[in-house]
């Protein structure tokens, strides 16, 4: 995947922009301190990717300002995660915006064409997982790769996932979400030979302890090749697949 790096040193190879200028562009400063947040301008410079806003606990006000300085300073592809409808309607600059109510993402710009070795399929285990599937998803997608959707999955009706067998087997990355026993990361990663990204979430009655029993079981699995996130953090796994689904074209960039 390329990076603002690689655009920066490509445009010097190619004569289109000075050495001089290019020292320019990567000396520019790599945040803006804006009293209660320091906004990393230098993100897809490192990583490949523009810094994240992570809604919560952001007023509207801090949102919008951050995402109008990230634009002042070129950035024109912005994610805000865990943005809540409400505060989506009162950021003023909501036309700027695309808001997935099911994710509770919003962001600037538009997808980008997939552009990964292979396809990232999202399962879970239950209709309930769906608004974390749909986090983890939309994540992805934004971070330019072709997602599956395989929703209520678990294995109270196995039938139900072995039906898209072919569709785990031919994943890059699998990304399987459930709360109640967390039973579905096991599952699929008896099934799959490509990576699988454990996702346990809240949804459960009392004794899931909000989620606990579900890591806890993810953590556990007897299937090698199953990594875990964190409760609910279905951006987190989306993240991480994307980066997984481009390692071979950031291997075959670094040899051209």
């Amino acid at each position: 995947m390329n990076t603002d790096a690689r655009k920066i040193l490509e445009d010097v190879k190619s004569g289109a922009l000075s050495v001089d200028d290019a020292l320019l562009k990567l000396k520019t400063k790599p945040f803006e301190d804006l009293g209660f947040a320091k906004v990393d301008l230098h993100r897809n410079i490192r990583q490949g990717r523009n810094e994240v806003i992570y809604g919560a606990g952001k007023t509207p006000d801090q949102i919008e300002k951050i995402i109008l300085n990230m634009t002042a300073n070129g950035q024109d592809r912005i994610l805000i995660t865990r943005l809540s409808p409400e505060s989506y309607e009162s950021i003023s600059c909501k036309d700027k915006l695309t808001y997935i109510p099911e994710a509770k993402i919003a962001y600037t710009g538009t997808f980008p064409e997939p552009d990964g070795i292979g396809t990232i399929v999202v399962a879970t285990g239950g209709t309930s997982d769906i608004p974390v599937a749909e986090e983890a998803a939309v994540t992805a997608e934004f971070g330019g790769n072709k997602v599956t959707r395989l929703y209520d999955v678990g294995v109270a009706g196995l039938h139900r996932l072995l039906s898209h067998k072919e569709d785990i087997m031919s994943a890059s990355v699998i990304i399987a979400i459930a709360g109640m026993e967390g039973a579905l990361a096991s599952v699929v990663g008896g099934l799959a030979d490509c990576p699988v990204i454990a996702v346990p979430t809240s949804v459960g009655y009392g004794a899931s302890f909000e989620g606990l029993s579900a890591l806890l079981s993810m953590l556990n699995s007897c299937a090698s090749g199953v990594s875990v996130v964190n409760i609910d953090n279905g951006f987190g796994a989306g993240y991480l697949a994307g980066m997984i689904n481009h390692m071979e074209v950031k291997h075959e960039d670094s040899l051209s």
